[in-house]
């Protein structure tokens, strides 16, 4: 099992900016994962909140990095979760369609690979009281199921993820974790019924939660790789993209700090 380790730009040979993580081994149960951790920047940064970051239906990859990047130099410890596996990262759609299917249909294993991930983290020492989370895409989507669950984590953030669930409601373990949604007002992957039926959930689950929706934004609108034709359906949105992460940052900062 890798411990985490700071290398200096001098070390690794090249450029990078001097938060820069690294890949971690980890497992979950038997499965081997393999996630990604940036330390934070600042002072006693051991003893800084930790976020973690789950990816999008293609793996996780340098986009989520970029993000636990940026992350550990607001002063956080990121770590971005493998949801699928070492080795498993999906380089076509139907290679996506078919991995992001299997958590979105299976609740349980979803969260069981969260939590391998933040036991993991927990048991290199990182064991500040307050944690939270971000997703993009399918990870927007496993964040929010991750809340519905009735964890224990304070709270969640979702970039245009679906809204949509499997798993059912115990009132066993209600919703604790606050919930803040960023969601493209034109994204046609989400239908209007979907976002009705996800406020009507909430509010029936007396959750703290929050909701921005973003004039003109249609699915993936915080990645530049997305292009700039919204007629796709998928498309960056830059105003979007800057006012959602100055919105999750400033959740993060009420909820964690």
């Amino acid at each position: 099992m890798k411990k985490f380790l700071l290398l200096s730009a001098a070390l690794i040979g090249f450029s990078v900016p001097a938060y820069a993580g690294q890949d971690v081994d980890y497992t979950d149960g038997d499965t081997p994962m393999q996630g990604y951790f940036a330390p934070s920047t600042c002072d006693n940064a051991k003893d800084a909140p930790v976020v973690y970051v789950i990816h999008q239906w293609k793996g996780l990859g340098a986009y989520e990095k970029g993000r636990a990047d940026m992350l550990a130099d607001k002063c956080y410890n990121a770590f971005a979760v493998d949801m699928y596996g070492k080795g498993i990262r999906p380089s076509d759609f139907e290679g996506a369609k078919m991995q992001s299917s299997v958590y979105k249909g299976d609740p349980d294993l979803s969260k069981q690979r969260i939590d391998a991930a933040r036991s993991f983290v927990q048991g290199e020492g990182y064991t500040n009281s307050k944690d939270a989370m971000i997703g993009y895409c399918f990870g927007g989507t496993m964040v929010l199921d991750y809340a519905r669950s009735g964890t224990d984590i304070d709270g969640v953030v979702s970039f245009h993820g679906g809204l949509s669930t499997k798993r059912e409601f115990n009132p066993a373990h209600p919703i604790t974790a606050s919930i803040q949604v960023h969601h493209g007002a034109v994204d046609p992957y989400v239908p209007p019924e979907e976002l009705e039926a996800f406020i009507g959930e909430m509010d029936t689950a007396d959750t703290d939660w929050q909701l921005n929706l973003y004039a003109d934004a249609v699915h993936a609108f915080t990645e530049k790789e997305a292009g700039n034709d919204p007629s796709t359906g998928v498309a960056y949105n830059e105003k979007a993209d800057i006012r959602s992460w100055a919105s999750a940052l400033a959740f993060l900062d009420e909820i964690l700090k």
